[in-house]
Parts: structure tokens; sequence; C-alpha cells
């Protein structure tokens, strides 16, 4: 193929530099092993997707995956907060090394990076594409089996570069009960449709509440509608997480690694399942 002399960004499905699209994959660090990369996405921010990240991140690494985050949310990094990390990534003459979690986690996120978690990143798209473009082939990823990339909402330049130049197996759509869930996933849907890159499921977080004195279940969102609106795209429902006080408590203090409940066990199963190694 000839050398791109345009924008790829602006890119329709018909332009000829699709024809091959492994030719925009980003080459990994020769010290690298990553064997499953599975993208975690929503179509609008506050559904809860970095904390399903997490969370799918620590199931994975308790039955015995080494497993690694690549938080490409590169202007609303959370996931170092969630794990407890704050000491700073660091380099080498190979390249850069991702900070190790308490339980074997591995990873990279911009505020691994920065000198106070707190400065925010001020940085245009091509900027932001290019930070997580290092991310993935900068950094020494040593025999990761799993490899959980939290993604920004929505469906721009963060998505399209991770779907573009990461051979990702699978995605995990994330979103929550309420009414503009069907535009919401539909987004994500046709997205990743556009792209081809196979859909894992659905899971919907905030999708109940359960009374802890008298263990009555609530919904306190409105009546779940996931199951309709996931019939309508062709994908499947894989997992529904309550509102726990608990998991919010963990990822608020840094122990997210601590937080054991069953809500996300059968969703972890299919993952597995679908992306065998």
């Amino acid at each position: 193929m000839a050398e791109c002399s345009h924008d790829c960004g602006s890119c329709g499905e018909n332009c000829p530099s699709r024809q091959n699209p492994n030719d925009f994959l980003e080459k990994l660090n020769d010290a690298s092993s990553v064997k499953r990369v599975i993208g975690v996405v929503s179509g609008k921010g506050g559904v809860g997707k970095s904390m399903i990240t997490s969370l799918l991140a620590v199931l994975f690494n308790r039955r015995d995956y080494k497993t690694a985050i690549l938080d490409a949310d590169i202007t609303g990094p959370s996931i170092p907060k969630a794990f407890g990390i704050r000491e700073k990534a660091k380099g080498s003459d190979f390249g850069l090394l991702p900070v190790r979690s308490k339980t074997g986690i591995d990873i990279m996120s911009v505020n691994l990076l920065l000198p106070n978690d707190t400065d925010p990143v001020v940085w245009r798209g091509p900027v932001i594409g290019g930070t997580v473009k290092q991310f993935w082939g900068e950094t020494i990823w040593k025999d990761i089996d799993y490899m959980f990339i939290d993604m920004p909402p929505g469906t721009g330049d963060v998505p399209l570069t991770v779907f573009q130049s990461i051979p990702v197996d699978g995605i995990v759509i994330v979103t929550s009960p309420q009414e503009l869930v069907s535009m919401i996933v539909g987004k994500a849907v046709k997205m990743a449709q556009l792209m081809n890159i196979p859909i894992l499921g659905v899971v919907e977080n905030m999708s109940y509440y359960v009374c802890p004195d008298c263990g009555a279940r609530h919904s306190i969102y409105g009546e779940s509608r996931i199951d309709g609106v996931a019939k309508e795209f062709g994908v499947d429902v894989i997992g529904k997480m309550p509102i726990d006080a608990e998991v919010s408590k963990c990822a608020d203090t840094g122990t997210i690694e601590l937080f054991s409940a069953a809500y996300l066990d059968e969703t972890a199963d299919i993952i597995e399942e679908k992306t065998k190694i």
C-alpha cells in the first residue's frame, strides 16, 4: 500500500487506505507479550466503566492469569486511584515499565507519569492518541495473558485509535438502566461493528439496589430495559452489577483488590470462554 498522505482519523469506512486494517496496528515492544486484549467501553460517561474494568482485571488475576490494565482514559484517569498506586512509572533503555499493583496487576496510566495526580491533561486529540499508542507499543508488558483497556466514554479519537492501533480481541460495553440506554448502547455497538471488533457483551452497572435491612430489591434508576435493548442490537447481556456502597468505598480508598463479591463472576466466565487462550 502506498504511504497514507492524509488524516486517517477522518476516514470513512470505504476509504482505500482502510483496505488492510492491519497496516494501522502499532508494534509491541520487543520485550512484550500480550495474548488477549479486552476493551471496556461506554457510550457516555458516569456509568462506572473504570470500576468494571478494575473488577474484571482483579477477577482474572485471581484466576491465575497474568493481567494488565492500559488506562486509555487520558484526560480522566482513575485506575491508579482505585488500586491505591502512588508511585510513578519508570523507564529504561528498553521502554516504559508499568507499575505493579499489590496483587501483581501491571498498570500504565498517564497519572503514573504526571508530577501530581490532580494535574490536568490539556492536550489535543492527536497528542492523546499518540500517548495511547506509546502506552501499548513502548511499555514493556511482560507475559500478559489478559490486558483490559479502560477507554474514555463515547466514540471519539481514543476509541478510534485503540481499535485501529491495537489488536483488540473483543469489547465489553458498560451501561446503566436509564432511558437513554438504547441510544448509548447503539452508538457503541455500531462503532464496534464499523471497526470489525467483536462484541463480547453488555454489562449493566447500577442495575438495582438490595436493601441491607429487608433484602428487597429496588430499581433506583427505573426498571431495566437492557435485555430488550441488547436483543434489538443483537448482543448479549453478560452481567448486571448492583449499586453497592462497599465497592465504591474500595475504589475510593484504593483497595479495589480487596473487594469480593460474585457480581461479575458469570461475566468473567463468558469473557474467558469467548477468548480462550
